[in-house]
């Protein structure tokens, strides 16, 4: 609907500077004028006035407007902490009823935007509630005369809140507050806590648990849980940090999950729970290696492990069995006295991993030493045997203590024939052999490698035979032993792929990741479940020896169970993947193994303090004019209203959106008011009846 307007314009003849001039000039010769009592003064005031006014060229503008609606901007915070009770009911309750009301102001748009809820598409970051962004962005494009006021629908866990002064708003804010005022809640806190810990070690965490709002006191119930395995419950003190010891039993990513029970008054237990993602770092891989005899393929051994910066390794070669007389004096067989006892039972704990090389029985470490060795196997030790000619005679370890430990029986059989070492079909699907370098994904096609020429025939009892030999016999063999781990390799040829015998092989890559599978490496467990997050998508991977492809239970934060369908890969993997939504600990299982990944913040500020507060929108309502109101339990909303811009904009039961009456003008009509010749008529009227008046 158009309206009109009215105003006087001016279009001067002359510059400006030269009206001025000559007006201070004639009210200065009136002035003299009247100060001598001059007749006519009067009239020579009215020539003069007229005469700047023809000078002016005065008009009449009449505008043609179009008035413009105003811009009232609603936003509803749809965080997780609006899933608490019926603060989302309330909120959407509220929404409905606000967005009736102000459809029936025929001069005011309502805009609504739906802020706070995870978006998929965006990277994960803790940064809470953005209700002042979303804000913001919806009236970047409206000019701010013409912004009537904004109504926030929220729980009042805001956390972009800026200064007062920089609001940017010049408008009334309302705040609608869902929940209760005086609500109590118990959460848990993770005051202190180590970012990586060192494998074998402990770390602090120090954590409290908190009964708001004044703390609490009494004791509660912690529970703790690392990588979900068992549970270990203790009770502690409430408004008292805490102090946890936590081991590090492994390298790679260790979770720690932490639970504290329900409070006397509960709002959700959702911040009742924490979770702390250590990275496991090795200070030193302590290896003990023997060789038996100096042979070929020692070197191999030594500079492989040697060219590893986290190996810290000790190594003793044999080289006469103490039955041997032949003269030779012991200083030139031997800079230093093999230390048996330190090694083998003082200090044999403190190695990670004990590799024979061609070691035979000679007398050179009695049984009691043996056993010690295959308990300290059973204990979670790691034992590796490159066995050599002498494995399949009456000197092989297997007649030792030893045997107990290791997977693979000889039958007495020396084979020496040459043949390519082959990935087994149980190989194909272990960390340790799928996919080497150089391993044709044909199964049936021989592998470019170097050929090897003795192969120690034995019968494997236990354990996964990942590589085969001579007539597909088994010649790499990886085997549990109680707590630890036990790998067999049936040949001392592979130094001749290290040297590059007909193209060599990968005898660096294979015997790396023997080593680390037998530190217990995750990435290397031939069963395992394993969950990440890659971007926004939760990936699941199952590694197994064994054809596996049943879905797996995925629980997200939000604490709903959805099924998950793996798709078979090579390798022995099975994998699948899901949008992630929300900020949290995604916790995955099959039954028998839980994986858990951390997607964004674990312990996000959301969840922080999730009580319903004026405290932080106050300074920025009463900076506005506006008001806050409270609406949960069926409260009733409050009135809404039009006020003019020097009105207060909210009172007991109601809240005022300014009415600013912004117009675009559509178009403009100009009279002027002193036509050129009557004017100069009356002024020279005004100058005759002056002179008249004067002349008496």
């Amino acid at each position: 609907m158009n309206a009109f307007g009215y105003s006087i314009a001016a279009s001067p003849l002359l510059p400006w500077t030269a009206i001025a001039i000559f007006a201070a000039l004639a009210a200065l010769i009136l002035a003299y004028g009247a100060w001598r009592r001059a007749r006519g003064t009067l009239w020579r005031l009215a020539a003069a006035a007229m005469l700047v006014l023809i000078l002016l060229d005065p008009s009449l503008v009449q505008e043609q407007r179009d008035p413009q609606k105003d811009i009232a901007v609603v936003v509803v915070d749809e965080s997780p902490s609006m899933r608490i009770g019926n603060r989302r009911a309330e909120a959407n309750a509220a929404l409905d009823a606000v967005t009736q009301r102000l459809q029936g102001f025929k001069d005011l748009d309502v805009r609504v935007v739906h802020a706070g809820a995870p978006d998929a598409n965006a990277p994960m970051a803790d940064t809470g509630t953005q209700l002042y962004t979303a804000l913001s962005r919806a009236i970047a494009d409206v000019p701010r005369q013409r912004v009537a006021g904004a109504i926030m629908i929220t729980d009042g866990q805001i956390h972009d809140m800026p200064v007062p002064a920089q609001l940017g708003l010049d408008a009334p804010l309302h705040v609608l507050l869902t929940g209760q005022p005086g609500e109590a809640d118990r959460r848990l806190v993770v005051k202190d806590a180590p970012s990586f810990g060192i494998v074998g070690k402990e770390i602090q965490l120090n954590v409290r648990i908190e009964d708001l709002p004044n703390g609490g006191t009494g004791l509660a119930q912690l529970t703790l849980r690392k990588d979900g395995g068992p549970a270990v419950t203790r009770s502690v003190p409430v408004g008292q940090d805490v102090a946890l010891s936590v081991p590090i039993d492994h390298g790679g990513t260790n979770v720690v999950e932490l639970q504290v029970d329900a409070g006397p008054h509960e709002l959700t237990l959702d911040n009742n729970r924490a979770a702390i993602v250590i990275n496991g770092v090795r200070d030193r891989l302590k290896v003990l290696l023997v060789s038996g005899e100096p042979h070929a393929g020692e070197r191999t051994w030594r500079n492989i492990l040697k060219s590893d910066p986290s190996v810290d390794l000790v190594h003793f070669t044999i080289l006469r069995p103490p039955e041997k007389q032949d003269g030779t004096p012991i200083r030139e067989l031997s800079l230093i006295a093999f230390p048996i006892r330190e090694l083998f039972d003082e200090k044999l704990d403190q190695f990670d991993l004990i590799i024979f090389d061609r070691y035979k029985q000679m007398n050179v470490l009695p049984p009691a030493y043996l056993e010690n060795i295959a308990r300290y196997v059973q204990n979670g030790g790691a034992l590796l045997d490159a066995a050599g000619p002498s494995f399949g005679s009456a000197e092989s370890l297997y007649r030792t203590p030893l045997g107990a430990v290791l997977p693979a029986e000889p039958t007495g059989n020396i084979l020496e024939q040459p043949y390519v070492p082959q990935v087994s079909a149980t190989g194909r699907r272990h960390p340790v052999t799928a996919d080497l370098p150089g391993l044709p994904s044909d199964i049936g096609k021989t592998p470019p490698w170097g050929r090897w020429f003795l192969d120690v025939e034995a019968q494997a009892h236990r354990g996964a035979t990942v590589m085969n030999g001579l007539g597909d016999r088994p010649l790499l063999v990886l085997d549990r032993v109680g707590d630890g781990r036990v790998a067999q390799l049936l040949s001392d040829e592979m130094w001749l792929w290290t040297r590059g015998y007909q193209g060599g092989g990968p005898q660096a890559e294979l015997l790396r990741r023997v080593v680390y599978w037998l530190m217990k490496e995750p990435d290397l467990e031939e069963n395992d479940l394993r969950a990440e997050v890659q971007g926004n998508r939760l990936v699941v991977t199952r590694q197994s020896l064994e054809p596996d492809d049943s879905p797996v239970q995925v629980t997200g934060p939000d604490g709903i169970p959805q099924s998950l369908s793996l798709a078979p890969q090579s390798g022995g993997r099975s994998t699948g993947s899901l949008a992630v939504t929300e900020s949290g600990l995604y916790r995955v299982t099959d039954g028998k193994r839980t994986a858990l990944a951390a997607a964004g913040a674990l312990n996000p500020i959301e969840l922080a303090d999730v009580r319903a507060t004026t405290d932080k929108v106050a300074a920025d309502v009463a900076a506005s004019g506006g008001g806050t109101f409270w609406i949960g339990s069926g409260a009733a909303l409050p009135d809404i209203r039009r006020v003019g811009t020097e009105r207060t904009a909210a009172g007991r039961n109601w809240l005022g959106l300014r009415q600013n009456g912004d117009f675009v003008v559509t178009g403009v009509s100009e009279t002027p008011l002193l036509p050129g010749l009557g004017a100069l008529i009356l002024a020279l009227g005004a100058f005759l009846l002056a002179w008249r008046r004067e002349g008496r």
